[in-house]
């Protein structure tokens, strides 16, 4: 039994060789491959090539066999992003909410009336720059968390 089992173990190594083998060694993962595409976007190598046509081209197992025509420069340090302060929502004091949930909703459910109320006044709102810098929904509470809550307590 131990020849059989060598042989076994030894004919899935070698399969497992013959398969590692095959795959590309030098293709690009995805991240190199987006920092290669921004770089010719930036320095107007692409053309109208879109990334698709980049990626396949460019950064895909065909691209490791035949030499590309230019090596790309390697992308500039990105300066550090400001840190974010997402923990408290926009003053919401001026932006204009609804006073009650909208007649031509009032047959839906209450959630779905003060849904669609509020997305009612946020588009009428858009139109007049009067959301006092919310966003639909937004980390800590957007325009339609502030507008739910003020509509269930009315």
């Amino acid at each position: 039994m131990s020849i059989k089992s060598s042989v076994v173990c030894a004919a899935a190594m070698v399969g497992l060789l013959t398969f590692a083998s095959a795959l590309p060694a030098s293709a690009l993962s995805m991240s190199e491959c987006s920092a290669k595409y921004k770089a010719a976007k930036a320095d107007g190598s692409l053309g109208t090539q879109k990334w698709n046509d980049f990626r396949k081209a460019q950064c895909g197992e065909e691209a490791a066999a035949t030499p590309a025509a230019a090596p790309a420069a390697a992308p500039a340090a990105k300066p550090a992003p400001a840190p974010k302060t997402a923990s408290a929502p926009a003053a919401a004091g001026s932006a204009v909410f609804p006073s009650a949930i909208a007649p031509k909703y009032a047959s839906e459910t209450p959630g779905k009336g003060r849904m669609h109320t509020c997305v009612d006044q946020y588009n009428a709102n858009k139109a007049s720059n009067a959301n006092g810098g919310l966003k639909w929904i937004e980390k800590g509470g957007g325009y339609y968390s502030e507008c739910n809550k003020r509509l269930k307590g009315a």
